[in-house]
């Protein structure tokens, strides 16, 4: 059987990692939502702060060095094929999340001698190793299996100009794909700050049912499906076929509203 699936995490923290950890189960997506962290890699070191993602390939070694006091987030396991960019399609070649925005690090390396140690992930299982050295040693590399981060901001948001709105797949960032068309392992969607303009349209996301589970978080503001009871670092999750849509409040709000062109501002909802 093809390696499949995906694990989601919530993280908070008050202290730097001590010890050096590596996943062999998966590769692992970072969506922080208050407090900057330093993520040391083998291959370099990311700053990351909210309104910014990383991934870190499977099997790379890394740490991560809080910057402020206190952070907490979100993290998925992805089991299956790589994340990349989606197919754009009609769109054509450019759009959504551009190539040229995720960026890498250049290399770094510690000289330390002294004890590590190392956890590793593996088949659902912790194991740890103790090494004489850091395991950030080396001093170049090449190739494209790397760590990399993308700032949520520059995502060039597309949607209907005219009536009714596309499904949330228009707001992908990155996709591991399946053999299945339409179908991926994980999708991260985002919906960012945008503007609405659709006529006789309820604009807000519909009532729906749809094959992937969907995991919603926030990173900050109000997401517009839900103006009530869904706070920054919250969390929701529908099943596979299971209905859902806007909170009644907002739905009201949505039916009796009058539709002049609407800027969303200040909000970045996320999905798994």
């Amino acid at each position: 059987d093809h390696p499949r699936g995906v694990t989601v995490y919530h993280y908070v923290a008050n202290r730097s990692m001590e010890r050096v950890f590596y996943n062999a189960d998966g590769e692992m997506l970072i969506v922080p939502q208050s407090g900057r962290l330093m993520l040391v890699t083998e291959l370099g070191r990311i700053e990351l702060t909210p309104l910014e993602i990383a991934v870190i390939p499977r099997g790379l070694k890394f740490k991560v060095d809080l910057l402020d006091p206190e952070a907490n987030g979100y993290v998925a396991e992805n089991h299956a094929a790589p994340l990349r960019l989606p197919d754009l399609g009609p769109i054509g070649s450019n759009g959504l999340a551009n190539p040229r925005d995720f960026l890498t690090p250049e290399a770094w390396f510690e000289q330390r001698e002294g004890l590590t140690r190392l956890v590793q992930k593996f088949q659902g299982s912790f194991w740890e190793a103790e090494l004489d050295h850091s395991p950030f040693d080396v001093v170049a590399w090449h190739g494209n299996n790397v760590p990399y981060k993308y700032d949520l901001r520059h995502f060039n948001t597309i949607g209907s100009i005219s009536y009714d709105h596309p499904d949330p797949s228009i707001f992908t960032i990155l996709t591991s794909p399946t053999s299945v068309p339409g179908l991926a392992n994980l999708d991260f969607v985002i919906f960012p700050p945008r503007w609405l303009v659709a006529e006789n349209t309820f604009r807000p996301p519909w009532f729906h049912r749809n094959l992937m589970n969907e995991y919603m978080g926030l990173i900050e503001g109000e997401y517009d499906a839900k103006a009530d009871g869904f706070s920054p670092g919250g969390a929701s999750l529908h099943g596979c076929m299971s209905a859902h849509g806007p909170d009644a409040h907002t739905s009201e709000q949505a039916i009796t509203a009058s539709l002049q062109p609407q800027k969303l501002s200040g909000t970045m909802a996320f999905m798994f």
